[in-house]
Order: C-alpha cells, then sequence, then structure tokens
C-alpha cells in the first residue's frame, strides 16, 4: 500500500473533490484566453486591469498561461498540452479511487467482526406479534425495511423465492442499501438456477449486499438491526411472526452468524440459467455416481469440500454404503432402475 493510502490523505482530484465540476476555464476566462491569442497569444503584464486578475489566476492556474516575469509577460499555452495533462491526472485519480473502493471492506474487516461479535445492550422486552393478514404483513415489513439504519440479515432456503415476494424484497431492499445499510443474505446452491433471483443478487451486490451460499439445512428469517427478527409462521408466506424480544433475537442472531459463517461466497450469472436444476445432494449424488471426487464435485458446484462431505455422509447412509465406490455403484444402479421403470 503507498505511503498516500496507509495515512487516508490522497492528492486531490484535478477540479475540487470527485464528482465535482471538471478542470475546464468558465465562460468569462475562455474569452479572456482568446483575446490573449488575438494579441498573438502574449501579454503584458503592465496591461491586465484589476478585474481581470482573478480571469489570469484562473488560466495560470489550469496552466493555460504561463508567467514570465523577467520579461513582464503572460504567454498563452496549448490547450491541447493542457487537455492531455489534465486528463492523464484525471484517470489517475480514478484508478487511486478504484483501488480504495477495493480496499475498504478489508481495511473494515476487523471492525465489521467486532460489531458482529459485540452484544447489543437493550432495556426492553419484547413480545411475539402474529401477522395473517396480507395488509398487516405488508405495512409492517414496510415499516421494518424503512426503519432499519445499520443492518439487515436475511437467510433464504429454496431454490427460488415467488416472484411477488421476490419483487416486494427488491423493492424494500434497494433504498435501504442505496441510503448506506449493510445487507447479508444467505441463499441455497439451487437458487443460482433461478433467473429472477441470479438478477436481484446482482443487482444488490452493486449496491453493496453481501451473498453467501449453504448446503445445507437452515432457517427462513429477516433480522432488522439485530432488533427485531421476522419468522414465518406458514411455508406459503401467508403468516409472519415479528419478534422483539431481545434474548430470542439474540438467539437468531447467533444462529445466522454461525450458517454465515459455514456458507460459501460464489459468483452469480445470469447467464443460461436452469430452472430444473436439481437440489444440492441430487446433483453430488449424480456426479457421485459418474465416477467424479470429491474435490472435483466442490469445485463444479462452488462449494467447499466439507460441504461436499456432509452430502456425501448423508448418502452413504441413506444407501447403506460402505465406501464411496460402493456409493457410487448403488446410486448408478438406482439411477438405472428409474429409467427402467
Amino acid at each position: 500500500m503507498s505511503e498516500s493510502s496507509s495515512t487516508g490523505q490522497e492528492p486531490p482530484l484535478p477540479g475540487g473533490a470527485p464528482g465535482g465540476p471538471l478542470p475546464v476555464p468558465g465562460e468569462a476566462a475562455r474569452e479572456f484566453y482568446l483575446g490573449v491569442l488575438g494579441e498573438g497569444g502574449r501579454l503584458r503584464m503592465a496591461e491586465v486591469t484589476a478585474g481581470q486578475h482573478p480571469l489570469v489566476g484562473e488560466l495560470l492556474e489550469l496552466g493555460l498561461l504561463t508567467a514570465d516575469p523577467a520579461d513582464g509577460v503572460f504567454t498563452a499555452v496549448n490547450p491541447r498540452v493542457v487537455g492531455g495533462r489534465l486528463s492523464e491526472d484525471l484517470r489517475s485519480a480514478g484508478t487511486r479511487l478504484l483501488v480504495q473502493a477495493q480496499e475498504m471492506p478489508t481495511l473494515l474487516e476487523d471492525l465489521s467482526r467486532a460489531y458482529d461479535l459485540t452484544a447489543r445492550k437493550v432495556d426492553r422486552s419484547g413480545e411475539v406479534l402474529h401477522l395473517h393478514e396480507t395488509e398487516q404483513i405488508n405495512a409492517r415489513l414496510d415499516a421494518l425495511f424503512a426503519g432499519s439504519a445499520d443492518e439487515i440479515l436475511t437467510a433464504q432456503p429454496g431454490s427460488a423465492l415467488p416472484t411477488p415476494v421476490l419483487a416486494q424484497s427488491a423493492r424494500r431492499t434497494k433504498p435501504f442499501l442505496a441510503r448506506g445499510g449493510a445487507g447479508r443474505c444467505l441463499f441455497e446452491p439451487a437458487a443460482r438456477s433461478d433467473g429472477p433471483t441470479t438478477a436481484y443478487v446482482l443487482e444488490a451486490t452493486e449496491l453493496g449486499a453481501r451473498f453467501r451460499v449453504l448446503g445445507e439445512s437452515f432457517k427462513r428469517m429477516t433480522i432488522f438491526d439485530r432488533h427485531t427478527a421476522v419468522i414465518p409462521t406458514a411455508a406459503d408466506y401467508t403468516g409472519l411472526a415479528v419478534v422483539d424480544d431481545p434474548a430470542v433475537v439474540a438467539f437468531l442472531v447467533g444462529m445466522f452468524e454461525r450458517d454465515w459463517q459455514r456458507a460459501e461466497p460464489v459468483p452469480w450469472s445470469t447467464t443460461a440459467p436452469d430452472p430444473a436444476a436439481l437440489p444440492v445432494p441430487a446433483q453430488v449424488g449424480r456426479m457421485l455416481s459418474q465416477g467424479l471426487t470429491q474435490r472435483t464435485i466442490a469445485t463444479r458446484l462452488g462449494l467447499s469440500e466439507r460441504t461436499v462431505a456432509g452430502h456425501i455422509s448423508r448418502l452413504r447412509e441413506q444407501y447403506d454404503a460402505q465406501t464411496l465406490f460402493q456409493l457410487g455403484w448403488l446410486m448408478r444402479a438406482a439411477a438405472g432402475e428409474r429409467r427402467s421403470a
């Protein structure tokens, strides 16, 4: 890391702060510069009036004029030369900002871990509010998303969210992320095959949200600022429980953090989604029956070898297999029976 980035001080962008006006002369300075060109590109310092001093200063700062005190004149500089220099300065400044943007999450990672591990002090005891009416559910979720200031944690098991639920989630999440909120979300690996879910993940990632996939069973929940948790009371999203009790919310946060540490960050892509993707255990079994190794399966599915080993262990119990060779043989036999049936 360069000395400038380690101290937090960077040379300013030409023309001011990032996103500020471009370093080009104003209209009055342009007219003055054209006047200097009309005099052959040279202007005697003694002929500059008091009202023209700011214009001379502006052109000197931009490099469109140079001063020669010995001869007592200002000389016009080729704008192409000045433009090339300023363009290079802007490109260099933009590169510095991109490097800083990539470094920022890492620079704050120790603080993020400390935040995650810090117990929140609360002096309130909460209740569990059960909601069943669609209007009540939507109103409460709208209020929770709008009122969240710091962080929203979400666990979404299943291969895909229903389209209406996904649309509502995108509508609520994007404003929260846009105003600087932090979001983390867990999905199952099969969700990567759902086009709308992948599109939502890619869009939210651009706003700063983080996503991981977990090839194990986990519970659906959404936690707002580590103060309020929402959990489903019906599989079809027709019932929700809103929990404010600090002990219960802390327990759910602990569950989420445990699952997050076990989950894997993987690439998401909208290209060639497979709506008929098999569940992860079935994909593992199919690859085993093809003779692939545990490491190869983990690589292809974007999972850790530990996660794949867990699936294989459960498959061995299911097929009562003592070795991987026996498991593959039994699974190929079972697949053959299904095709002939």
